[in-house]
Parts: structure tokens; C-alpha cells; sequence
């Protein structure tokens, strides 16, 4: 079951902290800045597979966010997500170009992973659009507050976007994390 499968799920889940976002405007250009910024940092969190062939597969990941340097908005990622005693590295980044963000999760859809093709950013909610071949989808990430985020993946079957994944990732502060313990 750690296959190709658990890559792309790991990817899709990624994908909750690269954000893409789509740029219309000076404002929103600077909207979507902030917004990056205020998601940077490190993430863990639970989730499960809620439909398909791994229906009820649970898994967790670690992950840190970090602006894109530079003026243009976007997200570098680095991170691990867990099924079981299996641990799959995670990567990616997602940039500004031009009126839009391009970006890929692992090495993108030409290899195991996923590439960004759209996103918009209102409020505290984001939504991308993802493609890996045949395959098309979408993510929402909701931040509920400074310290948690829930995210949704749907795929594209026909004409229905069906949910596939969810995903809840709590801020870690660094300061409060347990390094170990002596008694």
C-alpha cells in the first residue's frame, strides 16, 4: 500500500500549506502575501483517505511552510507525512508568475507528484486547482484561526468534484513542542 498512491495522497496533503493563489490586482497581490506569511511555519496534523480504493486509510504529517523570497507571493515547503511505520519525504513550491501561480508538489505530474495549475485566495480560504495526467482536482484550506487549518481534496469524476481527503493540521510552536523528557 506505500506506493505511487500514498505519494500522490502525500502530495494532495502538501498541498494544504502551497497555497496557490491567483493575482489580479496590487491589492491582491499584497492580500495573497500576507495571507502566505500567515500560514508559514510548522504544521502537524491527522488525516484519512474518505473515499476510493484506500477508503479509511489514516495518516499524519509534518510540515513547514516558508514564503517565497522576493516580492512575489507564494510557499516553499518541506516536511514528512506518515502512514504507519511507513514515512514519505515531502516538497514543494509554489510561486507567482505573472497573474497566476504555478508551482509542483514533489517533482511535479511529469514524475510522481502533483503540478499547481490555478487558485484563488478570498479572505482566510483558499482554493488551487490540481492536475497530475487524467486526473484533475481541487483543494480548500480553511484557516480557522492562527493556529489550526482544515483542508478538503476533491477529485474530478465526470462532472463531480467528490472529496477524497481530509485533512486538520495544528501551528506547532517550536517553543512549546516536547523535545523528550527525563524522569
Amino acid at each position: 500500500m506505500f506506493s505511487r498512491q500514498f505519494l500522490i495522497v502525500c502530495g494532495l496533503a502538501a498541498a494544504a500549506l502551497s497555497l496557490g493563489a491567483w493575482s489580479q490586482s496590487a491589492s491582491a497581490a499584497s492580500r495573497d502575501k500576507a495571507f502566505f506569511q500567515s500560514v508559514s511555519g510548522a504544521w502537524r496534523g491527522p488525516g484519512e483517505i474518505v473515499a476510493g480504493k484506500y477508503k479509511g486509510t489514516k495518516f499524519t504529517c509534518n510540515l513547514t511552510g516558508q514564503p517565497v523570497a522576493g516580492d512575489n507571493a507564494g510557499v516553499k515547503l518541506d516536511g514528512t507525512c506518515r502512514v504507519g511505520v511507513f514515512q514519505q519525504p515531502m516538497s514543494a513550491e509554489i510561486t507567482q508568475q505573472g497573474g497566476t501561480y504555478k508551482g509542483k508538489f514533489l517533482d511535479g505530474a511529469a514524475g510522481k507528484g502533483l503540478d499547481v495549475t490555478s487558485g484563488t485566495v478570498n479572505d482566510n480560504t483558499v482554493v488551487i486547482g490540481l492536475n497530475r495526467q487524467k486526473l484533475n482536482g481541487a483543494m480548500i484550506a480553511r484557516v480557522q484561526d492562527n493556529k489550526s487549518m482544515n483542508i478538503t481534496i476533491s477529485v474530478k469524476v465526470e462532472e463531480q468534484m467528490i472529496p477524497v481527503i481530509g485533512l486538520t493540521l495544528t501551528r506547532q510552536n517550536v517553543d512549546e513542542m516536547a523535545v523528550g523528557s527525563i524522569q
